[in-house]
C-alpha cells in the first residue's frame, strides 16, 4: 500500500495518485481536511505497528511500503484557524501531524521526503553547506539586521538581491534605491542578501535516479512570479553537462532525499551556481510546461517500495483520539 498524506486538489499529490492509479498500486490518502476525523495509534518497540481511523475507515500502517508527503500544517487549516491556538481542536491538529511525522521517520518504508531531511530547508545557510559540498557555487552572502552593512555590502557587489532565509518562500528581488526607507525593517529581521548572479536559470528535479533538467527564460528576478509582474517565462525540456547532473544527484544523497528540486544558474563563463534545494518541489508547474513525465517517475520510485530504512529505536505508544 502506498500512502499519500496532503490537501485533495494540490497538483503534485493529484498527479502522483492519477499515476499510481494508472500503474495498479493500491492507495490510501490521507486528507488534511478530515484532520479531526482522524485519530492515530503507533507502537514503536522491536517492530513498528500503528493505525490510521478515518471515520469509518482503518489504515494499517504496517501494510505501508511507501509514503508521499506534500508538506503542509494542519494546523493552519481554516477550520483550525477558526478555532483558535491552544483551542482543543488546535492541539488535536497537532498531535496527529506529530504523530505521523514520527512514523515518517521510523518507518522501513520509503518516504518522499523523511521530515528530519527536510528540515534542512528551514536554513538557507545550512543548506549552503551541503551545496558548496558537491561542487557548486554559491553567491557571495550576507545575513544581515545591520542596515550599514547591507549599504557596504550593496557598493562592494552592485547589484543584489534579498530573500528570506528560511524554508517560507519569499519572491526574489533585487535591492534598489527605493528600499532605502524601509531598509531598516530588518533590524527586526535577519535577511539574506546576496549578490546578483547573471546568466540562465534552470531547474532540475532529482526523482529517485531519474533527471528532469528545464531551462528557464525569464526578464524577471523571479520567474515564479513573472505572470503576476507582466513578463513572460518561458520553460522547455533540456539535457545537462554530465558533470552536473552528478552534482544534483549527489546533493540529493547528501541531503538525504530522494526527491528534491535544484535551482541552478549557469553564466557565460561556464560557471554553475545553486540557489537552493526544495525538499518538497511542485514539479508539475514544470512537467505542464515541458511535458516531461515526472508524475510516473515519482510513482514508479513510490511504486518501487522498500523493506529498507531505520530500525525503530524506542518504545512510545501514543493514542490519538479523534
Amino acid at each position: 500500500m502506498i500512502l499519500l498524506w496532503g490537501l485533495p486538489g494540490d497538483r503534485p499529490l493529484t498527479a502522483v495518485h492519477d499515476a499510481l492509479c494508472q500503474q495498479g498500486h493500491e492507495i490510501a490518502l490521507v486528507d488534511r481536511r478530515m484532520v479531526l476525523e482522524t485519530a492515530i495509534e503507533l507502537f514503536a518497540g522491536t517492530s513498528l505497528t500503528g493505525t490510521i481511523m478515518i471515520q469509518n475507515r482503518s489504515i494499517d500502517l504496517a501494510r505501508v511500503t511507501a509514503f508521499y508527503i506534500r508538506s503542509y500544517c494542519s494546523a493552519d487549516l481554516p477550520l483550525i484557524q477558526r478555532a483558535g491556538q491552544g483551542s482543543l481542536e488546535w492541539q488535536h491538529a497537532i498531535n496527529v501531524d506529530d504523530v505521523l511525522l514520527s512514523w515518517a521517520e521510523l518507518t522501513p518504508a520509503t518516504v518522499v521526503n523523511r521530515p528530519s531531511a527536510m528540515a534542512s530547508n528551514n536554513s538557507k545557510p545550512y543548506q549552503a553547506s551541503f551545496i558548496q559540498s558537491v561542487g557548486f557555487e554559491v553567491p557571495a552572502t550576507l545575513i544581515t539586521t545591520d542596515p550599514e552593512a547591507v549599504a557596504d555590502f550593496h557598493h562592494l557587489y552592485g547589484e543584489v538581491i534579498y530573500k528570506s532565509i528560511s524554508g517560507v518562500r519569499s519572491i526574489v528581488s533585487r535591492l534598489t534605491d527605493a528600499h532605502a526607507q524601509r531598509i531598516a525593517d530588518i533590524t527586526w529581521c535577519p535577511t539574506q542578501f546576496q549578490e546578483y548572479v547573471p546568466g540562465t536559470d534552470y531547474r532540475v528535479h532529482v526523482i529517485g535516479d531519474e533527471i528532469f533538467a528545464c531551462a528557464i527564460t525569464s526578464p524577471s528576478d523571479d520567474y515564479r512570479y513573472a505572470t503576476a509582474q507582466g513578463a513572460t517565462t518561458e520553460i522547455h525540456s533540456c539535457e545537462l553537462p554530465i558533470d552536473i547532473e552528478n552534482r544534483c544527484v549527489a546533493l540529493a544523497r547528501a541531503l538525504r532525499m530522494s526527491v528534491v528540486g535544484v535551482d541552478l544558474r549557469a553564466r557565460a563563463d561556464g560557471r554553475w551556481y545553486c540557489f537552493e534545494v526544495n525538499p518538497s518541489p511542485a514539479f508539475t508547474y514544470y512537467q505542464q510546461a515541458t511535458g516531461q513525465p515526472m508524475a510516473r517517475a515519482l510513482a514508479r520510485l513510490l511504486g518501487a517500495g522498500s523493506t529498507e530504512g531505520r530500525k525503530p529505536n524506542s518504545a512510545v505508544r501514543n493514542l490519538i483520539p479523534p
